[in-house]
C-alpha cells in the first residue's frame, strides 16, 4: 500500500481549464499545486485541444499522479458548447490514459456536494470550503476554474472506495467497454 497518493483534478473548459493536484498521506490532504490553462487567446478549437493535451501531459509528467479525476460535462441548452466541452474533457482523458493513469468522472453536483454539502453551491462557496479543508491562507490563482480543478481532486479523495455516481477507467479497453456507443 502506497504511503502517498497524488490526485490530479481537472475541470474541463474551452475558455479556462482548471487543474488541481493534492497529495494524500495517511488520510491527510495537502495541496501540491493549482494551475489554469487560459484558452481564450487561441484562435480555434483545434489549437485549444492541442494545448489541453500538452498541459495535461506536462502536469502528469511533472507530478506523477496516481489517479486523475475529471468533472463530467453537464447537460446544457447549447449543443455546440456541450460538444466543445466534451472534446476538451476527452482530450484530457486521452492524455491521462496515454500515461496509463486511471481516471474517474464526477458530476458537478456530486463535486459540490462532496466539498460543501450542497449540490447547488456557488464557485465561491466551493473555493471557500477548499481553503478551509486544505488550510490555505489564500489561493495562488484568481481563477475559480483552477479551484474547481482542485475541488475535483478533493471530491475524488473523499469518494475513494465508493462507486456511487462515478465512472472509472483504467485504460482504453476499459473506457470502450463502458462506453460502447462511442465506438464507431
Amino acid at each position: 500500500m502506497p504511503t502517498e497518493k497524488i490526485i490530479l483534478g481537472i475541470d474541463p473548459g474551452t475558455a479556462i481549464m482548471g487543474f488541481g493536484l493534492i497529495s494524500v498521506k495517511k488520510g491527510k490532504m495537502e495541496m501540491i499545486s493549482i494551475h489554469e490553462l487560459i484558452l481564450k487567446k487561441y484562435p480555434n478549437h483545434e489549437t485549444k485541444l492541442k494545448y489541453i493535451f500538452d498541459k495535461t501531459l506536462a502536469l502528469i509528467d511533472e507530478f506523477h499522479p496516481d489517479e486523475v479525476a475529471l468533472e463530467a460535462p453537464f447537460f446544457g441548452k447549447n449543443v455546440q458548447s456541450m460538444l466543445k466541452l466534451g472534446r476538451a474533457q476527452g482530450v484530457a482523458m486521452a492524455a491521462s490514459l496515454h500515461r496509463n493513469i486511471p481516471i474517474t468522472e464526477y458530476s458537478p453536483k456530486k463535486i459540490k456536494m462532496a466539498i460543501t454539502g450542497n449540490g447547488n453551491a456557488s464557485k465561491e462557496q466551493v473555493a471557500g470550503m477548499l481553503q478551509n479543508l486544505l488550510n490555505l491562507k489564500e489561493f495562488p490563482t484568481k481563477y475559480l476554474d483552477a479551484t474547481d480543478g482542485l475541488a475535483v481532486a478533493v471530491c475524488h479523495h473523499f469518494n475513494s472506495g465508493t462507486i456511487a455516481d462515478t465512472k472509472s477507467y483504467t485504460g482504453w479497453e476499459s473506457f470502450l467497454k463502458q462506453n460502447p456507443d462511442r465506438l464507431k
